[in-house]
């Protein structure tokens, strides 16, 4: 049974296509996955992120618990900032991306995916339990709601008196807006310019309803799942359970800058990590281009000139702002010319590039 978020009703209001996504029910699309994609790219979407997990670590040694638990150097943020980083098994593999927030000099805030905060939860537990660090998962209490897009600030701006122009990119700071208490993060999954706002879940329709009605006059459209995974594609961001897993290590995934050797002290996964730091990848993630007009879908074969299978598929999908399809996947190294996806039984010819497929103007 798929469990809703505290936004169903007005997504079921809204005509929304529902399905399950991580265990949640979630909108796929409200109407056209095009148009959806198109506003973010050009004026503003607005999205439920309510099924992602919020975990927070508080305490007088909360910083070095997390420098411990996880592959970055937590404790160095400053109060008010954010950090993109993993956490990894003993071997390396990636349990998880996430965005840590400092919200105070002893607490932090981890977000983690829909489908792995119970476990991020519970390993940080664990490996907390060494230090004054206290680990309490509050995803119950918290709906997340993000507006993205280049008219983002603006419609924001309206409803708050935050300083948002000051707000810098993975920064947040507490504000009120539309009257109610948030969590204003300047983050985001699609490429562009955006807020993510974190709030009591009995919050979360009156904060959708303002910010549906400020963004009237901007063209914002409510967009789902499908519009968010082709903006993110575009953007090359990596999805847990496509470009990222327990399988492959960051350095596997182009993400072994997230790595710091450099902190004090140890962490999980940092015997099995080191080595690797300097050695090329036995495969490497590239962006697709498609010749065609077949979408390469993840899971499908990329094979060389004479047929041979060097890699696969991890995402794929028709790019509404390139006007072709295009891909991410792993393929051995030292192979780029003259690839083809095999798209049932077909060799269908790609272009390699490297990501991000799609960088907005700043």
């Amino acid at each position: 049974m798929s469990r809703p978020t505290p936004l169903r009703g007005v997504h079921e209001a809204l005509g929304a296509t529902l399905t399950d996504f991580a265990g949640w029910l979630m909108p796929l699309r409200y109407g056209s996955e095009s148009a959806e994609h198109n506003a973010v790219r050009q004026a503003a979407g607005l999205f439920d992120l309510s099924h992602m997990g919020e975990i927070f670590v508080t305490g007088p040694q909360a910083g070095e618990a997390l420098d411990y638990a996880l592959v970055g150097h937590i404790s160095a943020l400053e109060p008010g900032r954010a950090r993109y980083t993993m956490i990894v098994d003993p071997q390396g593999g990636v349990l998880d991306d996430l965005i840590v927030y400092r919200l105070a000099d002893q607490e932090f805030m981890v977000v983690a995916n829909a489908s792995n905060y119970p476990r991020v939860a519970a390993e940080l537990t664990e490996r907390a339990g060494a230090f004054e660090a206290a680990v309490e998962d509050r995803s119950e209490q918290y709906a997340l709601v993000a507006v993205q897009g280049p008219r983002s600030r603006e419609i924001l701006g309206g409803l708050t008196d935050a300083d948002l122009d000051g707000l810098k990119y993975y920064a947040g700071l507490p504000a009120t807006v539309a009257g109610l208490s948030a969590l204003v993060a300047r983050t985001g999954y699609t490429g562009e310019d955006g807020f993510e706002l974190f709030v009591a879940a009995d919050d979360a329709e009156p904060l959708w309803a303002a910010l549906t009605k400020a963004g009237e006059p901007y063209g914002l459209l409510p967009a789902g799942l499908s519009a968010r995974d082709t903006l993110r594609l575009e953007a090359g961001m990596p999805l847990y359970g496509n470009e990222l897993s327990a399988d492959l290590t960051p350095f596997d995934a182009g993400l072994g800058r997230v790595v710091r050797f450099d902190k004090p002290g140890d962490f999980v996964g940092r015997a099995a990590l080191e080595p690797l730091k300097d050695v090329p990848p036995a495969r490497r993630l590239v962006g697709l281009i498609a010749t065609g007009r077949r979408v390469p879908r993840h899971g499908y074969p990329v094979v060389s000139g004479d047929g041979v299978v060097v890699g696969e598929v991890t995402s794929g999908a028709p790019s509404q702002t390139l006007g072709r399809p295009i891909a991410m996947a792993y393929v051995d190294n030292g192979t780029s010319a003259g690839l083809a996806v095999d798209i049932r039984g077909s060799h269908e010819p790609v272009e390699v590039v490297e990501l991000p497929f799609y960088r907005r103007k700043k």
